[in-house]
């Protein structure tokens, strides 16, 4: 997966047009944050990515491997399950087991992965969450940031080339939140395309390669190298509607 292409997606139910001609690219080892205020269409757009929606229009591309081109009422490609392989996903949703340890939590889903050693990787995530002695405690007894960490290590467990986290500071301390951009930054460093979407525009300050302003559905502006983020997105969101 050497870069993921928006091109002219479009998502809309019923009436109501959540997503409106959007393209953008983001290539291996790079960090894309979809910035706007709530409702402008930043999960929507992380839920195509993630193949769990259809875009009503346009075209999605995972380097060689297309979703998209066709109706939302269309049966799902015979490539999907292939390509969701090779997806990570953190929504608000921590699809974490409470009634399980955090590491029966990660071994779990190691092996919906085939992942051999479930044990070992779960061991491992547990070390990169900074959980390590921790793994033997049941997560609902955990705090929402350590859970947050968990879901996290979860959704990497696989070692996905392609990362999509949706507002993943919340609930997160100053030193996990800095954690959590060093680990975003290792990914980038491993190749992984990663894209995020936050309103943290502090953390998200020198973290990403792209910003992709959304604003009522639509893309208000694309920037490369963003600098002072929080000045242009207060810029950029006082722009008048193209």
């Amino acid at each position: 997966m050497s870069a993921l292409t928006v091109d002219d997606v479009s998502r809309h139910f019923g009436r109501r047009r959540a997503v409106s001609h959007v393209s953008f690219q983001v290539r291996e080892g790079e960090i894309l944050g979809l910035l706007g205020p709530n409702g402008a269409g930043k999960s929507t757009m992380l839920a195509m990515l993630a193949t769990l929606l259809r875009p009503s229009s346009g075209r999605i591309d995972y380097g060689a491997l297309a979703v998209g081109g066709a109706t939302a009422q269309d049966p799902p490609y015979a490539g999907d399950a292939a390509l969701r392989a090779r997806i990570g996903v953190l929504g608000h949703d921590l699809f974490l087991y409470p009634e399980l340890t955090a590491a029966e939590n990660l071994a779990f889903f190691a092996g919906l992965y085939d992942i051999t050693n479930r044990q070992a990787a779960a061991r491992a995530a547990l070390e990169r969450a900074g959980l390590a002695d921790r793994g033997g405690d049941y997560v609902s007894t955990f705090s929402r940031g350590m859970r947050q960490r968990v879901a996290l290590e979860r959704a990497l467990i696989h070692q996905p080339a392609l990362v999509l986290l949706d507002e993943p500071f919340t609930g997160l301390d100053d030193a996990s939140a800095g954690a959590l951009v060093q680990r975003l930054r290792s990914l980038k460093s491993d190749g992984a395309i990663v894209v995020v979407a936050t309103h943290d525009l502090d953390l998200a300050e020198g973290l990403l390669d792209h910003a992709v302003f959304l604003r009522d559905g639509r893309m208000a502006e694309s920037v490369a190298r963003p600098q002072g983020l929080r000045s242009t997105y207060r810029a950029v969101m006082a722009q008048a509607p193209r």
